[in-house]
């Protein structure tokens, strides 16, 4: 596929994704951007389109997490304008909480309840174990029950 439609077709998906782990708009444009030039650089072959999928959003989550180690440790900003980025409007609010977990957690909430993914599939592109996936999952509902009042029933969207 050419890099175009590559960007084309995953680039909104790995913004949100970038957006949820980063807080921070430009810094999500530019671990997309970092990740598509890693793209690039790349060039070999993929398995099939899923497998392409899954290391771009591999490659971006470390790209966010290499932005994470590199800056001073400043307190999180609440994200008001969470619905200007959700494909769903009905997330928004979720989204905002969201973001307002620890790294591991949110990240494989994120993918699996927005993105739609399997926990073995999470557990694929972030190189962990699936119970490690599940073990996160577990939490990240907790915090976020606790945070929403248990009002919002987190579904995957497919």
């Amino acid at each position: 596929m050419s890099v175009e439609k590559v960007v084309m077709e995953y680039g909104d998906m790995l913004f949100r994704v970038c957006m949820v782990l980063l807080c921070n708009e430009q810094d999500a444009q530019d671990a997309v951007q970092d990740t598509f030039c890693s793209y690039m650089e790349h060039a070999a072959g993929f398995r099939n389109r899923e497998h392409e999928k899954a290391w771009l959003i591999r490659v971006a989550t470390n790209r966010c997490l290499d932005v994470h180690r590199g800056r001073n440790r400043h307190p999180t900003v609440q994200w008001e304008d969470a619905d200007r980025y959700c494909e769903f409007p009905e997330q928004s609010e979720v989204l905002a909480e969201l973001m307002n977990l620890p790294e591991q957690l949110k990240t494989v909430i994120y993918l699996h309840y927005i993105e739609g993914y399997k926990a073995a599939e999470i557990a694929g592109m972030l190189g962990i174990t699936l119970n490690a996936v599940k073990k996160r999952m577990q939490r990240g509902r907790e915090k976020l029950k606790l945070s929403l009042g248990g009002e919002h029933a987190l579904s995957p969207h497919a």
